[in-house]
């Protein structure tokens, strides 16, 4: 941060502007791929919107998610902060609230009318417990998704079509692939093995119990979720052997090119699918993971307005772009995910998305706890570690060791 020179205006004048309003830096980790795109496309959107201000790619240039937070972290620790930054909404928040870096921005949903348009599970999910809201969605993203290639599927004798009530069913189709020596279930590095974890918790415990083990209500060391590990544990019995060597565009690709018959990612990889120019129903399936369908797992990209800054009219400009219609359409295109706002053309939207819509709409919405949205980042951090001595390289794989450490990791 820069401070005025030294030297301040003679009585009864007004102080100098430590800084005009002529740009915003906003920091993300969307540095490549369609997320690259998505964020120029919002910057253009911006520019548009508030032409005498300029926008600012303050973020990183390569690494992932994890990496650029330990890099903000750093930036913020050392008062050099961005204007805006990205973070997932819910409880990955709390680190940042409690240490003072972000402001409470529940002002600007009452001055952009985003309590009318944001549905109201959705404002319940960004408010915390004294009703403050503490950043603004550019979007809704949905992890329980299962993709498949039918063509695999149907060569195997598996009905593509099919959705799995429950996880048992699910287990005797990839015992099928498996004899038959196809990779039943593809898969990345651990943070992509916490996912599929959240989703085997949310289909064998169901989203009452499920949301229990955010707010105390599900004892993590009860039966129902030895049966969930036990469940995980078996899942990943049939996932790829490289799964420590690569990410999720890796085990995505896997199924576009009929290397494996199922994935389980959230909707982020339908870009992967676009990019291969296939088309959903004929070239691959995306349904809810086994055992939840009727619940959509949610996420939601969004922007705070950084404590301390000396230009918060300009970031408040960019977090209007971001609520504003066009920002989240423009964006959401790109992105694959969904507008947090109802007021939307549906029209201007993939089938796969307008599938999703209707899902946030009618179903119930659960956090994701791999992205931040169930859990504070110091618990994510202990399931990570966890998961990854339990079915890592040299895992342990005893599932009351496992269950012990989840149940101490949530305190």
């Amino acid at each position: 941060m820069t401070l005025a020179a030294c030297g301040g205006a003679s009585s009864g004048e007004a102080e100098p502007s430590l800084r005009t309003h002529t740009d915003v830096g906003v920091y993300t980790w969307w540095a490549a791929g369609v997320e690259k795109t998505g964020l120029d496309v919002l910057a253009e959107v911006f520019e548009r919107q508030h032409p005498d201000i300029e926008f600012v790619n303050d973020g990183v240039t390569g690494g992932g998610g994890s990496a650029a937070k330990d890099h903000l972290q750093s930036r913020l620790e050392n008062q050099d902060p961005p204007d805006t930054f990205l973070v997932h909404a819910g409880a990955e928040l709390e680190d940042y609230i409690r240490d003072g870096y972000v402001v409470d921005v529940s002002d600007l949903y009452k001055k952009y009318g985003l309590t009318d348009v944001f549905p109201e599970d959705l404002i319940d999910q960004l408010s915390t417990d004294d009703g403050k809201i503490y950043s603004v969605p550019s979007n809704i993203h949905r992890a329980n998704v299962m993709w498949a290639n039918p063509t695999v599927l149907e060569a195997n004798g598996i009905d593509p079509s099919a959705r799995y009530e429950n996880i048992g069913a699910f287990i005797a189709d990839l015992e099928k692939l498996d004899q038959a020596g196809v990779t039943p279930l593809s898969i990345g590095t651990t943070w992509t093995q916490v996912h599929l974890l959240e989703t085997v918790l949310l289909g064998t415990l169901g989203p009452q119990a499920y949301n229990g083990l955010w707010d105390g209500t599900t004892d993590w060391t009860s039966p129902e979720v030895t049966t969930a590990l036990e469940n995980f544990k078996t899942l990943m019995s049939y996932t790829n052997d490289n799964r420590e060597d690569i990410d999720w565009p890796d085990a995505t690709k896997m199924i576009i090119d009929g290397e494996a018959a199922f994935n389980i990612m959230g909707d982020w990889a339908v870009s992967a699918f676009d990019e291969a120019d296939m088309t959903l129903g004929s070239d691959y399936v995306a349904v809810p993971a086994p055992g939840t369908a009727g619940s959509f797992d949610f996420l939601a990209d969004s922007f705070t307005m950084t404590a301390g800054i000396l230009d918060p009219e300009s970031t408040e400009a960019w977090l209007d772009t971001v609520s504003s219609k066009e920002g989240q359409v423009a964006f959401n295109k790109i992105k694959g995910s969904i507008p947090a706002r109802t007021d939307v053309d549906r029209s201007e939207f993939t089938e796969y998305q307008r599938m999703a819509i209707k899902s946030f709409e009618e179903d119930a919405i659960v956090s994701s706890l791999a992205h931040g949205a169930a859990v504070p980042v110091a618990q994510l951090d202990a399931v990570s570690q966890a998961t990854l001595k339990f079915v890592g390289p040299d895992g342990h794989g005893d599932v009351p060791t496992f269950q012990s450490q989840l149940a101490a990791a949530a305190g």
